[in-house]
C-alpha cells in the first residue's frame, strides 16, 4: 500500500556515513535469546555467539523478551527469570561483558488481564511494558486492556507497530492516536532494510519523521539475523532516528 503512496510524499535525497556500531543504542529491548522457550535461539551455544556479536557492536545491556502468548508460548514470570539466571550464569563464565536482563513481551488478548490484576507483570527501565498485537487482525479489546495496564501504573511499549497492517493508511490518524493515548512506540531495526517488507519498512521511515519513534529494537531471534542487522548500520533511516535524540534506549 504505501509503496504506491511514497511518490505522494516524496522521499528526501541524503548521503550518509556508515555506522561503525550501534553503541549509539547501547541498550536492547527487544530479543528472544532464551534457550528453547519460544521461536528465539534454539541452545545455549547460539545465544552464546549471539551476546557476543552484540557485544562487538557496541551493546552494553541486553534485556530479553520471549513471546508470551496463550496459544503457543505460554511462559510465566517463573520461567522467563529461570532462564535469564541460566544465561547470566553462562556470561560469567564466558566472559561476556554484558548487562544481561529478561522481561516479556506480552500478546494483548484476554489473558492478559489476570496478570495485570495479581502484577504479575514483567517491566524494564521506567515501569515499561512490552506489548504487541496479532499481525492479521485488529484486537477488539486492546483499548480497554491498554487503558488497565496504565490504570495499573504501567507504561505501554507497542513492540514493532509498523508491522500491523491494519493501521497502513496515508493520514496516520490510528498511529497519532495511540500516540495520543501515551503509548511507546518500539520500531525493529530490521524494518529499516525491509525484512518485514515495503510497507513496515515505510511506516518505520515515516515514523522516524514524524519523530514518534522511541525506542529502536533488535528483535532478534536466530543467528542468521546478525548479518542483517549489520546491514542496518548504512541505513539514512537509523542514523535519522540517532541524530533525534528521541530515543529512550539509552536510559533503560
Amino acid at each position: 500500500m504505501f509503496g504506491s503512496l511514497k511518490s505522494l510524499f516524496g522521499e528526501k535525497k541524503e548521503t550518509v556515513a556508515a555506522l561503525k556500531d550501534l553503541s549509539a543504542l547501547g541498550v536492547d529491548m527487544h530479543s528472544h535469546l532464551i534457550p528453547g522457550i519460544d521461536d528465539g535461539s534454539k541452545s545455549m551455544d547460539d545465544t552464546l555467539y549471539m551476546l557476543r556479536v552484540l557485544e562487538e557492536l557496541g551493546y552494553r545491556k541486553v534485556i530479553t523478551s520471549p513471546h508470551v502468548v496463550s496459544d503457543g508460548y505460554n511462559n510465566s514470570t517463573v520461567t522467563i527469570l529461570s532462564g535469564r539466571d541460566k544465561i547470566r550464569q553462562a556470561i560469567k563464565e564466558n566472559n561476556i561483558a554484558l548487562e544481561f536482563d529478561a522481561v516479556a513481551e506480552y500478546y494483548v488478548d484476554e489473558t492478559l488481564l489476570p496478570k495485570i490484576e495479581q502484577k504479575d507483570i514483567l517491566t524494564f527501565g521506567k515501569g515499561y511494558v512490552l506489548v504487541e498485537l496479532s499481525y492479521l487482525n485488529k484486537p477488539n479489546n486492546a483499548g480497554e486492556i491498554f487503558y488497565k495496564l496504565q490504570v495499573a501504573g504501567y507504561k505501554i511499549v507497542l513492540a514493532h507497530p509498523e508491522r500491523y497492517p491494519y493501521y497502513h493508511e496515508s493520514s496516520f490518524a490510528q498511529y497519532e492516536s495511540l500516540k495520543d493515548r501515551n503509548l511507546l512506540f518500539q520500531i525493529n531495526i530490521m524494518s529499516l532494510i525491509g525484512k518485514y517488507g515495503k510497507d513496515a519498512q515505510y511506516t518505520a521511515e515515516r515514523m522516524i519523521d514524524k519523530g514518534m519513534v522511541d525506542m529502536i529494537g533488535l528483535d532478534l531471534h536466530t543467528v542468521k539475523q546478525l548479518e542483517s542487522i549489520k546491514e542496518c548500520l548504512k541505513t539514512k533511516y537509523l542514523s535519522r532516528a540517532l541524530a533525534s535524540s528521541k530515543l529512550l534506549n539509552n536510559t533503560l
